[in-house]
């Protein structure tokens, strides 16, 4: 039985105890009581201990509580943070190859453009190269069928 139970006895004792008449006083044994308190007075500092353990206990789990509910609150600051973070840098990188894609269509076009044009400057060269070569050839072969009416000779004959 503990100091409480003790007490709790002690109490009933006294409730129960015959009344003096006319009085607020009861009759109790003496011994009874005596015992029974110096039981109650021997088994205090025993449960004191204990409740100073118990508090002492709850106060160290209440502390730890505290401790790793801290810790799981910045863990979890820290992975929103990371989070965040990463978020901005996929957004950044999706930004910067949207960007450097479209540098180098607009370069592609802007080269094509230019091989285009020296392309076509090329081709216009050899079109008048080709015309020329062709006119030429024309001349040559009308000189080639006036010649067959006039013979080698006659032509020598006219230069003179």
């Amino acid at each position: 039985m503990n100091s409480i139970e003790k007490l709790a006895s002690a109490i009933t004792m006294v409730e129960e105890a015959r009344g003096v008449p006319l009085s607020a006083s009861c009759v109790v044994h003496r011994g009874e009581m005596l015992e029974l308190l110096d039981e109650v007075r021997a088994a205090l500092p025993t449960d004191f201990d204990s409740a100073q353990k118990v508090i002492a206990s709850r106060d160290a789990i209440v502390e730890e509580g505290r401790l790793s509910a801290e810790q799981m609150i910045s863990m979890a600051r820290e992975d929103v943070a990371r989070m965040v973070e990463q978020t901005s840098i996929v957004q950044i990188a999706h930004d910067e190859a949207r960007k450097i894609l479209d540098e180098a269509r607009e370069l592609a076009t802007q080269e094509k453009a230019e091989v285009e044009e020296f392309i076509d400057g090329r081709l216009a060269t050899l079109e008048v190269i080709l015309n020329k070569t062709s006119d030429a050839v024309a001349r040559g072969r009308e000189r080639l069928a006036g010649a067959g009416d006039k013979d080698a000779l006659a032509q020598l004959s006219d230069a003179d």
